[in-house]
């Protein structure tokens, strides 16, 4: 039976006999860099829900059933799971609305208490963290994250022949950087915490007062710190000017310690950690950018490369140690340009 079918069996028996087939308005809710879709059902009794659909052969729903639960016990506003098929790969959830930060933002206005709410939903998670509930962000994964920079980004969408001057550079940053992401101190990860996928709740909670709603978990670890911190202010779909960047994450260590989290006691250590994991997470989306245009079609990202890029360049510029993966960005130059005007 093809998906659509099943899914509309499914929807449909989800709402029987409460509400009659003719009665339900379905249309879709959000795109998504994986192979999920989402779905809002409009019922009439002018409430919502939003299907998950997750072919079980290329998405597992399960990580996202275990982490909503992990999560919300930690306080975060993520969808609440109302019924599921794992089986087929649907979910049916409770729906956090419409409106993202990063639509949200377009009056920057709005950006201090939006990141204030921000930087509290994420400290409630880090300070609920426990080590043996999520994968752990080691090495191995890492590393495989950042191979996805040479191969997809330099290789593949740049054409890049990568010799062995550029492989030396190439792991000399990817150790260094690899060093210090594993130093830092470990806490529960979202893993994409950004713009897109922080939501603004009209009608806050008693249990939620102030935090976002907080979605695309699935992929939660835990792992470095500044890791979700570092999704956040150097997002690849919104960009601040580096002193208001500096506000906010000085914001979130002052509040870090006074929590208890075992920051850095001086904010620039801190900083230091913030920007190197920036780099790991840069080299990371450029690599899966160019993955998502060139394996699956989804030339949309390549716009957003150069902010990342930008992001990558400013830290690296700044290190001893990063600086032969500066140089060799600046070789890259004209190809980049080249490459970008041709989308």
């Amino acid at each position: 039976m093809p998906r659509t079918a099943l899914l509309s069996d499914w929807i449909k028996q989800m709402f029987r006999p409460q509400f009659a087939e003719e009665e339900l308005r379905i249309e879709p809710a959000s795109a998504d860099a994986s192979f999920r879709r989402y779905f809002r059902v409009h019922l009439p009794d002018e409430t919502t829900r939003i299907i998950m659909d997750a072919p079980p052969d290329k998405e597992n729903c399960r990580p996202f059933v275990d982490i909503a639960a992990l999560f919300q016990q930690a306080g975060v506003h993520v969808p609440e799971v109302l019924a599921q098929d794992l089986e087929q790969g649907f979910l049916l959830l409770s729906d956090l609305g419409s409106t993202t930060y990063l639509q949200a933002m377009a009056d920057r206005r709005a950006a201090p208490q939006l990141y204030r709410d921000a930087n509290s939903a994420l400290l409630a998670l880090q300070l609920a963290s426990r080590p043996g509930l999520l994968p752990d962000y080691d090495q191995a994964l890492l590393q495989r994250e950042l191979a996805l920079f040479p191969d997809w980004y330099l290789a593949r969408h740049l054409g890049l022949v990568l010799d062995d001057r550029i492989q030396t550079t190439l792991h000399a940053v990817f150790a260094a950087i690899l060093e210090n992401n594993l130093a830092q101190v470990r806490v529960f990860v979202h893993r994409d915490y950004h713009s897109r996928n922080l939501m603004v709740i009209g009608d806050r909670s008693a249990q939620f007062p102030t935090n976002p709603g907080v979605l695309d978990f699935q992929d939660a670890v835990y792992g470095p710190l500044t890791y979700d911190l570092v999704s956040l202010y150097r997002d690849a779909y919104i960009e601040w000017p580096e002193d208001q960047e500096l506000d906010y994450v000085i914001r979130y260590w002052e509040a870090a310690r006074q929590a208890g989290l075992p920051v850095h006691a001086d904010f620039h250590d801190f900083y230091r950690d913030y920007e190197w994991m920036g780099a790991q997470r840069q080299l990371k989306v450029l690599g899966i950018f160019a993955r998502l245009c060139h394996r699956d079609g989804k030339s949309d990202y390549l716009k957003d490369m150069p902010r990342v890029l930008g992001y990558l360049c400013r830290t690296c510029q700044r290190y001893a140690e990063l600086r032969p993966l500066a140089r060799l960005l600046d070789t890259l130059g004209d190809r980049q340009n080249s490459v970008g005007f041709t989308f």
